[in-house]
């Protein structure tokens, strides 16, 4: 039968498991929240205008033909032809490089070298995302 002066045992067991997973789900999603404070930024001078940017595009082509703004070199012959293309141009001129991807390491590494070269320092690699 049963007997009243037994005191039940509580098993905690599923409590302590449900508390260490509900731990561990907040210790993943804690960093991730982002708090923002909203704050009131003063006005900027309208007076002065932001200048367009002009860069430099080079393409590197699977032909081995370098573009340099619509302009068409040969690999083998674009540093002479690149440093009479910078003659005129400011060395602080971004410059952006893109290559197929098929490429071997060194075509790219030669033009990146005459650009930099050249003396142009603002000088990027561009990838797919």
């Amino acid at each position: 039968m049963f007997d009243y002066n037994q005191k039940p045992d509580l098993n905690i067991t599923p409590l302590v498991d449900i508390m260490l997973v509900l731990l561990a789900i907040l210790m993943v999603t804690a960093p991730v929240i982002e708090f923002e404070e909203p704050i009131n930024l003063p006005k900027g001078s309208a007076s002065q205008q932001i200048q367009a940017v002009k860069k430099i595009d080079i393409l590197i082509t699977k032909d081995r033909i370098v573009r340099v703004n619509k302009k068409k070199y040969e690999l083998n012959n674009f540093a002479d032809n690149f440093v009479l293309y910078a003659k005129e141009k400011d060395r602080k001129t971004p410059i952006h490089i893109r290559a197929e991807k098929t490429l071997i390491y060194d075509d790219i590494m030669h033009v990146l070298k005459s650009v930099k070269e050249a003396g142009f320092y603002k000088v990027a690699l561009i990838t797919d995302g």
